[in-house]
């Protein structure tokens, strides 16, 4: 029977790029703190986990980096190596070419030459490590093993019993691939096979497993490299563990343990040498007298008692243990779906959203109560599901915002200056579709930030301010989108520069009085750079109209606020999800429109004598008015009565003039067509329950519209 290890294999990729990416971050916290030994415990977990797993399914490239990866990992945990900054750079570069070598093996592509080098080069430096190590370290005097609590030491090799649950076959695992690689980590002078669990062959299930070992290995590793021989097994099979010069007791205790029948137990321990029967007999007769006496002590209140250490270490490592456990009941709970699915339900939810607009507007035309009272029953569901469906999609940005760590590390070396990576709102969520898509034009804004924004730490001494330069990213919800700001403390943005580059562009003439924002917006234009030379990162006039076209294509806006000396601010705003919103819809002309109902204020009757003006007193406020009839063009029979829909935005309210307010809906939202990607001020389109098509507005770009007509009336 073949197995069809292909969906196995990509998860294998999805989890090692995610093991890569908790590798990078702890590795990037070692930095700052590298005597942190849960951050070198996770950068060793990782790289094991990795190597184990390619192992598995024969990536022999991947294996080999990664074992003279993890050899330089295991000195710097066993405290026989120190971190530097050239040593964590070194990791930080492996752990690239890891990720290369993942990517390889996911296109299956051949490894190229350039690659190859690389990564002798980097195998080169990390046998280094270890030689000059294992060079420089003297050489620890052989000592005797004492054991906690007193009792005989006995033993020279490690003890394993291992036996596998009925399923492990069914799982996919073989148990002698297991034996085999616990043979790689040193010497198996002793293996019993356990057959004592096999039923009668009449009931005997041949995909079931019911074999049990009991190993001697002749290893300098410790528990942990051995534990980590079954990490994928943990779940199915019962593993005990005894290091070399463990107590008799312990021997004991695990005999107990196992289901085998306790003399054969005996027997077999000291067949593979691991105590003689000398001493398994005085160890029954010593268990059998303790069984009367008071309970044993926990072993912190024994470390306690016997001043071995004190009681906040012991609680500080109970409270950590409860917090590991606490977060593997969590991540139990988990189940990884491909994105597909997902996209998939969110569709037809969307298809549910407006079979059941149509159902309901055929209900309210034939004035059947019955039916339109079990559609709105119905509707509230479809809103639950729709919600929930949604929330399926939402994730943290804080995981895109931390991978900016490394990004300001590399950048920060590569210009000669020292920033700092302040990161907010990490726990702010929105749709998985937008987070993938930010995450290009984030990076062009950080890049650009450091490079001209931040000055050297020489010219911020001087203008005293200091030496380190400081890059925020912050997130947060505001108006039923999200913002993310990528705000630094440099220079500010350079308005006679600006200005005096664009003229030379033509871009504005020598008369044109422009507010900042529209000073600041000439930078996305195609081409724009005032660098003075062009550097690796930037000043080519590439990039922030990519930006600025990246952010739209989301349906979102970018705004820039700066003060000369003290830094910029790029604002983006962003819908929180690309496929179903609550909208406001509204009739102009013969069309429909929708609004998003979060910036929708409230809804005010237009005064007839109000009829031509621009502007509105709404309780003693202006509120500047956009006729949607004049802007977009529409031609239509003018109604007895006009309404305006007060909208909020980036903290600008406006008044939209329509000629009809038909309510609350549900718009499942279609990208509109390539021909119609220049359209300002409309983002996307929706389909009614009567089938008609009513088109979404993008209110950002209308009300900057609505500005940039008002500014050039009062110019002429």
């Amino acid at each position: 029977m073949s197995l069809d290890l292909s969906e196995a294999l990509q998860t294998f990729f999805a989890e090692s790029r995610s093991l890569l990416q908790e590798m990078e971050e702890a590795l990037l916290l070692l930095e700052t703190s590298p005597n942190d030994a849960e951050a070198v415990n996770a950068v060793f977990r990782a790289a094991h986990t990795i190597k184990g797993s390619s192992g598995l399914f024969g990536l022999d490239d991947i294996v080999a980096f990664t074992h003279k990866a993890e050899n330089v990992l295991d000195q710097v945990r066993n405290k026989k190596l120190m971190l530097t900054d050239e040593l964590i750079g070194l990791l930080l570069s492996c752990r690239d070419y890891i990720e290369r070598l993942v990517d390889l093996a996911s296109d299956n592509a051949e490894m190229d030459s350039d690659t190859r080098k690389q990564g002798e080069a980097l195998a080169a430096q990390l046998g280094l490590c270890v030689g000059e190590s294992a060079a420089s370290l003297p050489v620890a005097s052989e000592s005797p093993l004492q054991s906690l609590g007193g009792g005989q030491v006995v033993g020279d090799d490690w003890h394993i019993s291992v036996r596998f649950g009925q399923d492990v076959l069914k799982n996919g695992m073989d148990p002698l691939s297991f034996i085999h690689y616990l043979a790689t980590l040193g010497e198996i002078r002793h293996l019993d096979t356990l057959g004592d669990a096999l039923p009668d062959a009449a009931v005997m299930d041949p995909e079931c497993c019911y074999l049990g070992f009991e190993i001697s290995l002749k290893s300098e590793v410790d528990k942990a490299r051995i534990e980590g021989v079954f990490e994928f097994v943990r779940d199915d099979c019962q593993l005990h563990i005894l290091a070399p010069g463990s107590r008799m007791e312990d021997f004991h205790n695990l005999i107990m343990a196992l289901p085998e029948d306790k003399t054969r137990l005996g027997e077999l321990l000291v067949a593979c040498g691991a105590v003689t029967q000398r001493e398994l007999d005085e160890s029954l007769a010593l268990q059998e007298k303790s069984a009367f006496e008071e309970k044993a002590q926990p072993l912190g209140e024994i470390l306690v008692e016997r001043q071995i250490a004190h009681p906040e270490l012991v609680d500080a490592a109970l409270n950590k243990q409860k917090e590991v456990r606490q977060r593997q009941a969590q991540e139990a709970r988990l189940i990884r779906v491909h994105a597909d699915k997902l996209d998939s339900l969110i569709n037809l939810v969307g298809e549910l959203v407006i079979a059941g607009a149509g159902v309901g507007l055929m209900a309210a035309r034939n004035k059947d109560a019955a039916m339109v009272e079990s559609m709105s029953g119905m509707a509230r569901l479809v809103e639950d599901i729709r919600d929930g469906a949604m929330r399926l999609r939402m994730v943290e940005i804080g995981e895109t915002f931390s991978r900016f760590r490394r990004v300001v590390r590399d950048v920060s070396k590569e210009l000669g200056k020292d920033v700092e990576l302040i990161i907010s709102g990490g726990d702010t969520e929105l749709d998985k579709t937008v987070v993938d898509k930010i995450g290009d034009p984030l990076t062009h804004l950080v890049r650009n930030a450091m490079d001209h924004g931040i000055e050297s730490a020489q010219d911020r001494l001087a203008s005293g301010k200091p030496g380190q330069g400081t890059l925020h990213l912050n997130a947060y919800h505001d108006a039923g989108g999200i913002i993310i700001e990528v705000a630094d403390d440099g220079y500010g943005l350079n308005r006679d520069r600006i200005l005096a580059k664009a003229r030379e562009r033509g871009l504005v003439q020598d008369g044109d009085n422009l507010a900042d924002r529209d000073v600041w917006n000439l930078i996305f234009e195609p081409g724009f750079s005032t660098a003075t030379q062009v550097s690796n990162l930037s000043g080519r006039g590439v990039g922030m109209d990519v930006v600025r076209r990246n952010i739209q294509a989301l349906r979102g806006s970018v705004e820039i606020e700066s003060h000369a000396g003290q830094g910029s601010t790029f604002r983006i705003r962003l819908p929180l999800t690309l496929a179903i919103i609550d909208g406001f819809l509204m009739g102009v002309a013969d069309g429909h429109y929708v609004v998003p109902l979060d910036m929708v204020l409230e809804c005010v009757e237009m005064d007839a004598e109000r009829d031509e003006c621009d502007f509105l007193n709404l309780r003693g406020e202006v509120l500047p008015l956009l006729r949607l009839k004049q802007h977009l063009g529409l031609e239509g029979h003018r109604t007895r009565r006009q309404n305006v829909v007060v909208v909020s935005c980036a903290g600008r309210k406006a008044g939209l003039v329509v000629d009809e307010l038909k309510g609350e809906f549900q718009a499942v939202i279609k990208p509109m067509a390539q021909i119609f990607a220049q359209v300002r001020g409309i983002s996307g389109s929706t389909i009614l329950g009567s089938g008609q098509v009513a088109l979404v507005l993008d209110v950002p770009s209308l009300l900057n519209e609505a500005a940039r007509e008002r500014v050039a009336a009062t110019q002429y």
